[in-house]
């Protein structure tokens, strides 16, 4: 650690509150613990937890940063001990417990995977908090296979996005819901099979059309709310819904005897309070299935906008304003 420096430029929240409350500060640099590593980050990723925990409603677990920020890519700079995997000074990028909104960033090891071949910094930080969730959730969880077909709400998200290129790519076809017709474009470019504007249909009924009154194998939902009662009406027999976040509210009414009809299966997480365990597991599956898509350019994630760290409030003001296609992503 010794030709380390001693201390680190970081974006701290000030004050539970809006994007303003980002504020750039110094800290003492952080010290990997056994079995972690300390990567130097070049670029972190802007999710919606990270919006959350700014706003008061998400608190860090125990044991993690104060700091917001669940993914980056960057070189190792330091390693705790036990670490076997990693050496100093090799690219990676790694889904963090928090904290990648600053130069340094402690991570455990089995969540770090390498930098896809070809690409650079801002692609592979803009892999680990999509693909572990949609790795999990929608292949996992979700069991989705190929030839059967997914509703994914929110098309046009980050998590929508990679959603997609995944679903398609392992052989599944794609329904996906946006908000306008330009996130539609976006969304068909990527290879969705069909982008419904939720605002402008009755997305179960159309959902029903384009599958010749068939519906769907697996939906996956960020809104919950009263989307998950419109959701069960959609599934076929042995169906999984699973849910991600509940943009519409936490709370629903379902008819029980829709999901015992239709041997329905409702399930669902959150990635932060999950083990490491878990997680090395999800990275150990994310590199034997995905990351060969991603080494040979079948796939690559979905880029809006980069913002320098210093200017992380604009970031999560562009965030909120929901008209960006992909990831928004801080640069050092």
């Amino acid at each position: 650690m010794s030709a380390l420096p001693p201390t680190m430029t970081c974006i701290e929240i000030s004050t539970p509150g809006g994007p303003d409350v980002l504020k750039p500060a110094t800290r003492p640099l952080p010290v990997p613990h056994e079995g972690e590593v300390l990567i130097k980050v070049a670029v972190a990723g802007v999710n919606r937890p990270d919006l959350a925990q700014r706003a008061g409603t998400y608190p860090p677990p125990p044991d993690a940063s104060d700091l917001p920020g669940l993914e980056c890519a960057g070189t190792i700079a330091a390693l705790g001990a036990g670490v076997t995997g990693w050496k100093v000074g090799d690219a990676v990028c790694a889904l963090t417990p928090g904290g990648a909104y600053a130069e340094y960033c402690r991570v455990p090891e089995p969540q770090c995977l390498p930098v896809p071949s070809g690409f650079d910094m801002i692609q592979a930080a803009a892999l680990p908090e999509t693909y572990f969730t949609v790795w999990h959730n929608l292949f996992e969880r979700g069991r989705l296979s190929a030839g059967e077909t997914v509703l994914i709400h929110g098309g046009a998200s980050g998590i929508g996005t990679t959603a997609i290129l995944l679903a398609k790519a392992l052989g599944a076809t794609v329904l996906t819901t946006v908000r306008n017709a330009e996130k539609a474009a976006a969304v068909t470019k990527l290879g969705a099979d069909h982008a419904i504007l939720y605002k402008d249909n009755d997305w179960v009924a159309e959902a029903k059309r384009l599958t010749n009154g068939a519906g769907v194998d697996v939906v996956l939902d960020m809104v919950a709310g009263d989307y998950i009662a419109k959701d069960l009406q959609l599934l076929r027999a042995e169906g999984r819904l699973v849910i991600i976040a509940v943009q519409g509210g936490a709370s629903a009414t379902i008819n029980a005897a829709v999901v015992m009809m239709n041997r329905i299966s409702i399930t669902g997480s959150t990635m932060r309070p999950q083990s490491i365990a878990n997680k090395g597991r999800m990275a150990a599956g994310l590199r034997e299935k995905v990351w060969p898509l991603l080494d040979k350019g079948i796939i690559k994630p979905v880029i809006f906008k980069t913002f320098p760290m210093a200017n992380a409030a604009a970031a999560h003001a562009e965030l909120e304003r929901a008209d960006h296609v992909g990831k928004i992503m801080l640069a050092l």
